[in-house]
C-alpha cells in the first residue's frame, strides 16, 4: 500500500490504540496502518533506536521503551499512554520473542521462562492494565498475537508453541469474560511472516537438523497451501478489520493469517 493512499475502514478514525512491540516488524506495520486511518497510537518496544525511528514516521505519538514481561514497566507505559490519549479503545498485544530452537532436553530453564514471560505473561500484564480503560470507554477491542504454532504444535520450538497455545486460551477466556462489557477479544495466528525473524528461525532449524538452509526453506514453504510467506502488512490489515465497525461482531475467534499452514 502506498504511503500516499489513505487507508479507510469505518470506525477506525479517532480510536486510541496501544501496540506493544510497535517499533518494528508486524507491530510497526499495524501502527502505520492504523495511524494512516486516523487512529491515535501509542507504542512500546525494548529497542530504543527503533522507537526513535518509528516515532518519526508516526507523527505525534507516544513511543516509549518498555519490556512487557516487567510489570513496573507495563504500568508506567499504560499510565503514560492513557494520559497522552485520554483513554483507550484497543490493545494490540503484539510483543513476543522467538525463543530457543532445540530438543526439549537441551532447552535451559532460563530460556523457557524468558519465552513464556514475554510471549504469554506479558500479554496478561498488558490486558490487566488495558481492560479497566476499555471498560471506562464503553467497550473496545483486544487483539492477542498468537501463531500457527499455537494451533499445530512445533517440534524443536517447544517454549514458543506452548506460549502461543496459551495466548489462544487467554483470548477465548477473555472474550467470554469481557463480552458483557462490549469488549471484543480475538487471537491472530500469523504463519511464516517474511523478514529477519523467520529467516533466523529457519536457519536455526536447519543448523539443528543438519540440513542445508535452502532445503529447510523449501520444507517450510511446502507446508503452506499457498506456498508463500505472508507479510507484516497482511497481518496489520486483518487487525484493522477487527478494530473497525466491520468487525464489531467478531469475538472469541482464532484467525489464521498464514496462507493456510497445514502442519509445522
Amino acid at each position: 500500500m502506498s504511503d500516499k493512499t489513505p487507508f479507510s475502514l469505518p470506525g477506525l478514525k479517532g480510536q486510541r490504540v496501544v501496540i506493544t512491540a510497535g517499533a518494528g516488524g508486524i507491530g510497526l506495520a499495524i501502527a502505520r496502518l492504523l495511524h494512516s486511518a486516523g487512529a491515535q497510537v501509542a507504542i512500546c518496544d525494548v529497542d530504543a533506536d527503533a522507537l526513535k525511528a518509528a516515532g518519526k514516521t508516526l507523527g505525534d505519538c507516544l513511543a516509549m521503551q518498555a519490556d512487557v514481561s516487567q510489570s513496573e514497566q507495563v504500568d508506567a507505559f499504560f499510565s503514560a499512554a492513557s494520559a497522552r490519549m485520554g483513554g483507550l479503545d484497543a490493545l494490540i498485544n503484539n510483543a513476543g520473542i522467538a525463543g530457543p530452537t532445540g530438543a526439549v532436553e537441551d532447552i535451559s530453564e532460563a530460556d523457557w521462562r524468558a519465552c513464556i514471560d514475554v510471549c504469554l505473561t506479558g500479554q496478561f500484564l498488558c490486558a490487566r492494565r488495558a481492560v479497566p480503560l476499555l471498560k471506562a470507554a464503553g467497550g473496545g477491542s483486544l487483539v492477542c498475537m498468537s501463531s500457527a504454532a499455537g494451533r499445530h504444535g512445533y517440534s524443536y520450538r517447544t517454549p514458543y508453541s506452548a506460549a502461543k497455545f496459551g495466548v489462544i486460551g487467554l483470548a477465548r477466556s477473555l472474550a467470554k469474560e469481557l463480552g458483557p462489557d462490549n469488549i471484543r477479544v480475538n487471537a491472530i495466528l500469523p504463519g511464516l511472516v517474511a523478514g529477519p525473524r523467520i529467516d533466523k528461525v529457519i536457519r536455526d532449524r536447519a543448523d539443528a537438523s543438519g540440513v542445508p538452509l535452502e532445503e529447510m526453506t523449501r520444507e517450510y514453504l511446502s507446508k503452506v497451501s499457498l506456498r508463500r510467506m505472508v507479510t507484516s502488512e497482511d497481518v496489520a490489515g486483518t487487525i484493522a478489520f477487527l478494530l473497525s465497525d466491520a468487525g464489531r461482531n467478531l469475538s472469541g475467534q482464532s484467525l489464521g493469517v498464514d496462507g493456510n499452514v497445514e502442519v509445522l
